[in-house]
């Protein structure tokens, strides 16, 4: 195979398996070439995804040495993209009762949805994380996206339970600014006992509903290693439950009556 025809291979096989680790004698074998040219064939797929701000291979050293390709977003790219999210999300049209945004475009379109996945784990990289949690709601699209880029599985925490889950551990909990009693439950076969976790949410308020499935991971004696959500409400900063979490994008006033709408850079990147 030519190192052309090779490139292209190795290319796509890291974009299929992102995180996972792979020996060097496993390409050699595969594309029938010394470990020598296969060698610089990752030395310029590392340089060039460095280059385009989409990551990088990382080397494992010793016997059972090998390499894995480890996707981030720059932070350059980071900064367009949430600016782009600022601009789109600032449309007054979008402004629904309770100080919401109607997002329901940018949820159902895949490339978008991708790229917030994306930014959101590259947010979380240094992060040992083994499942990512969401609830059932409109964050199932982005746990999946950043799931998708961690390559771990995705556990979804429902509202009521179902009988073709099993048994389950269920919680009672207080939304933030609703301040009503609402129940989560998860199955007990959906995560191990000890998981580090990564919770993703499309939307947070107060954080009722994010602190609702933090008490209910510890049941199960999980590890929240991260929280991440698309949008946070600026207004709800005094009443909010959740203090360590990363955001693309903060809602700093919604103005309905004028309909006027400002949106700014989260703190994912700081």
């Amino acid at each position: 195979m030519k190192r052309s025809d090779r490139l292209v291979s190795l290319m796509n096989y890291f974009w299929e398996n992102p995180r996972e680790h792979t020996a060097l004698p496993v390409f050699s074998e595969r594309y029938d070439a010394a470990k020598s040219s296969v060698s610089e064939d990752l030395d310029i797929i590392d340089r060039v995804m460095r280059d385009e701000g989409i990551g990088y291979l990382q080397t494992l050293p010793g016997a059972s040495g090998g390499v894995r390709f480890i996707p981030e977003f720059s932070q350059e790219n980071s900064k367009v993209f949430i600016k782009e999210l600022c601009d789109m999300l600032e449309d007054p049209e979008r402004i629904l009762p309770g100080g919401y945004l109607y997002m329901s475009d940018m949820l159902g379109n895949p490339k978008m949805v991708s790229q917030i996945g994306r930014v959101l784990a590259s947010a979380f990289a240094d992060e040992q994380i083994d499942v990512v949690v969401t609830v059932a709601t409109k964050g199932i699209p982005l746990a999946y996206a950043v799931a998708s880029v961690l390559n771990v599985p995705v556990v979804i925490v429902r509202r009521d339970p179902r009988v073709t889950e099993g048994s389950s551990v269920s919680i009672n909990y207080v939304s933030g600014s609703s301040r009503k009693i609402q129940t989560m439950v998860l199955p007990k076969r959906s995560l191990q006992e000890g998981a580090n976790v990564c919770i993703i949410d499309d939307f947070m308020k107060a954080g009722g509903t994010i602190n609702g499935m933090i008490s209910l991971l510890d049941e199960f004696d999980a590890n929240v290693s991260a929280v991440g959500v698309l949008a946070e409400a600026d207004d709800e900063e005094d009443e909010r439950v959740v203090d360590k979490y990363k955001s693309l994008v903060k809602i700093t006033n919604v103005d309905g009556k004028n309909q006027q709408i400002t949106v700014a850079p989260g703190n994912a990147l700081d």
